[in-house]
């Protein structure tokens, strides 16, 4: 590679705290259960050793469309995410267990960060609803004019409703040096 320097992407996430109305988290609670249900219908009904979010899509889309309630794109994002934790039960070597309705995925189609009013729009059973966020400093200079296109709505232990929001970035440019610095672990 010689002096070829690739410009590198690094994916951050910044996990905000959500503001919504009573009527707004029956709805995000109601989502939650119907993915995390949607997901378990598609582990029990498609073959454990299918990790392909397509072939899972082709066998239970339309079921977990009419059975869960759930838009088209959050029963595509429910597939994906079976075929995904699937994926990694294989390389662990354990089964995949049951879905719990903690989080929900969200790509552009479903999720949209509102800079203009520190708010997302997000797909919900039920329709679409504008979430006011509750940003910190750093979470605002994080997200100031950057156009995320990813989330995972999610409820935390402490029964807080957050989104997790993906930013992309350039990754920090690599440090060109000549000597080298030794850090003293103290280990023997």
């Amino acid at each position: 590679m010689g002096d070829m320097i690739l410009a590198m992407k690094q994916v951050l996430t910044i996990v905000c705290k959500l503001n919504p109305s009573e009527k707004v988290v029956k709805k995000i609670d109601t989502t939650l259960e119907m993915f995390a249900a949607a997901c378990n219908y598609a582990n029990q009904e498609v073959k454990p050793g299918i990790t392909s979010k397509v072939t899972i899509q082709s066998q239970v889309y339309q079921t977990i469309r009419e059975k869960y309630s759930l838009s088209a794109n959050l029963a595509v994002r429910a597939c994906a995410r079976v075929g995904a934790n699937r994926k990694t039960a294989k390389q662990k070597k354990c089964p995949v267990k049951e879905f719990q309705p903690t989080s929900v995925d969200y790509d552009a189609r479903i999720f949209a960060f509102r800079e203009q009013d520190w708010a997302i729009s997000l797909t919900l059973v039920g329709g679409r609803e504008h979430i006011p966020l509750v940003p910190s400093n750093y979470q605002i200079g994080k997200l100031k004019d950057t156009k995320p296109t990813s989330a995972q709505l999610c409820k935390h232990k402490d029964g807080g409703y957050y989104i997790h929001i993906q930013i992309k970035n350039d990754a920090p440019k690599l440090i060109q040096a000549d000597n080298v610095i030794g850090v003293d672990f103290g280990r023997t």
